[in-house]
């Protein structure tokens, strides 16, 4: 148990860790969502609850993943350097955002802070040095981009519930999966020759599902939510809201194992 020639294998880096990132990335994104949709009353209050609570969850995860959770408050002290300090620090700033998002103002601020929230999760990945197939550059977008269509799946899957979908952020729900697999695709070109072959393939692994699964199939049901709703003259109708759910569990669900990978 020591470093040198043979150093001992991390261990500790389980789905308490990855949690962070899942339920951080989808809330944080769902929190945009519940912003640009500018929904109000019941509606709004749904939607922002749903994506604190998230990344409420995410940093119990990784609460709970630490092997001294007692000196958790440890990590306020660094945010001159550390990632991870300026992460927790924008969640005490982004969970009261959210809380708030019904006075006036409030829901922009708190979609730039879940915007900051998920950079610093992917900067938290990229100065992971010792860790070849995080310390990619665009790693960062990775992140961003995967936390962003997480939360328009979020966003499309509860639609039939607090019911403020739009033509316009339907759209943006696909244009999400598609900026996400073209994120993958300049991150995969980037570690092709810098990372084992064995993570290699197992990352290209969890690549398949979201390729299929998690853009071409939500791709083609949002296509279809269009359609069907653009024949009845409303976004909300039953056809239309049930298809967008689909292609939203599809986003969500891909995205993610693919971080849990």
């Amino acid at each position: 148990m020591s470093y040198g020639p043979r150093p001992w294998q991390q261990t500790v880096w389980d789905w308490r860790a990855a949690g962070n990132f899942i339920g951080g990335g989808a809330g944080s994104g769902l929190i945009v969502y519940a912003a640009l949709s500018q929904a109000q009353g019941n509606a709004a209050g749904f939607q922002f609850a749903c994506g604190g609570v998230l990344v409420a969850f995410g940093l119990l995860c990784v609460w709970l993943e630490i092997g001294r959770p007692l000196r958790a408050l440890h990590v306020f002290f660094n945010p001159r350097s550390s990632w991870m300090s300026r992460e927790a620090i924008v969640a005490t700033l982004l969970l009261p955002s959210a809380a708030a998002a019904g006075v006036p103002g409030f829901a922009a601020v708190a979609a730039l802070l879940a915007l900051a929230f998920v950079g610093c999760q992917g900067r938290i990945l990229k100065a992971a040095k010792g860790i070849p197939a995080w310390r990619a550059a665009r790693i960062v977008a990775l992140i961003v981009a995967t936390a962003l269509a997480e939360g328009g799946g979020l966003f499309l899957l509860s639609a039939p519930v607090h019911r403020t979908a739009s033509l316009p952020l339907l759209v943006l729900a696909g244009v999400g999966v598609l900026v996400r697999w073209a994120s993958w695709l300049g991150y995969r070109r980037q570690v092709a020759g810098a990372i084992a072959p064995r993570a290699l393939a197992v990352l290209d692994g969890a690549a398949r599902p979201l390729q299929w699964a998690g853009t071409l199939a939500p791709l083609a049901l949002i296509a279809v939510a269009l359609a069907l709703a653009l024949m009845e003259g409303r976004i909300d109708a039953p056809a239309s809201m049930a298809t967008a759910a689909l292609a939203g569990l599809g986003a969500l669900v891909t995205g993610a194992w693919f971080k849990f990978t």
